[in-house]
């Protein structure tokens, strides 16, 4: 299984457009907003999660860009993990690939009506039901809606994906969004070859340097948590949609080194594995 990660970065990207923050005016290397490609065969993309920055991701992944034929693309379908903008609003501008496969949980799909209205005046999308040589697992991980939603639906409002080789075993997990360590997840996570892990935050209290909310109220699980249960795991494990804020960010931060010391990864946009 190949895997590309398109973007790193949490909503809004790094730098952030209406942020000043010490981070966003470093002049550190850019990261686009959360997205991961992955393929069986190198031909045949999916898509996990469809960032607003969609459009630049692939022109910049030569494995992505359209061709042979004048109108021929490599994409396949997109799984969304949640209703985010930042996860979802991608589809407005694949609005030309009429009936592209789409898959999430029915609580998303329900919230993103609106979307689907607008692309079904440019040939819809249809269910995404199968994806050739590989096996999908979903795990419920959180409660959270997305501000815009007032709808009273149960959900699940936010998964986890394992996505499993079917020929080479090679597993990967996907997990941008933890509010918690859910219940159930460790399960989720064992014999995988790599996890992507939510690394939103560095610490609890990070937002209120920029005057934000507390990062649990807004499903985040900080880095120091997840750090700490991961001692002595087996596989690789990464941090993903990292925030404007988190210090990791910063390759000469004490931050960066103490993930890197942990034995765990911070990969860049267009950082590839083979699984």
């Amino acid at each position: 299984m190949k895997v590309i990660l398109l973007g790193t970065a949490a909503g809004g990207g790094c730098p952030q457009w209406n942020c000043a923050c010490r981070l966003c005016t470093a002049g550190l290397p850019p990261r686009t907003q959360d997205c991961v490609a992955v393929s069986a065969d190198g031909v045949g993309w999916y898509l996990l999660n469809c960032s607003p920055d969609i459009r630049v991701q692939i022109l910049s992944t030569p494995a992505l860009r359209a061709g042979p034929g004048p109108r021929e693309s490599p994409l396949r379908g997109v799984l969304l993990t949640d209703a985010e903008l930042d996860h979802s609003l991608g589809l407005l501008m694949l609005r030309e690939a009429g009936g592209l496969p789409v898959s999430a949980p029915d609580a998303v799909l329900s919230a993103l009506s609106p979307f689907r209205a607008i692309v079904d005046g440019y040939g819809g999308w249809t269910s995404l039901v199968d994806l050739p040589g590989l096996r999908v697992d979903l795990l419920p991980v959180s409660d959270k809606k997305p501000k815009y939603v007032s709808s009273t639906e149960d959900g699940p409002w936010v998964v986890a994906y394992r996505i499993i080789d079917l020929s080479t075993g090679g597993v990967l997990v996907y997990a941008p969004c933890l509010k918690s360590w859910p219940s159930g997840f460790d399960s989720f996570v064992e014999g995988a070859s790599l996890v992507l892990l939510d690394g939103t935050f560095y610490a609890p209290d990070e937002m209120a340097g920029v005057g934000g909310p507390d990062q649990l109220a807004m499903g985040h699980l900080p880095i120091t948590a997840s750090l700490a249960r991961l001692a002595g795991r087996p596989g690789r494990w990464a941090f993903t949609h990292l925030n404007n804020t988190n210090p990791v960010l910063d390759p000469a931060s004490s931050e960066h080194a103490m993930v890197l010391s942990a034995g765990t990864l911070l990969p860049a946009d267009g950082a590839e594995f083979s699984l």
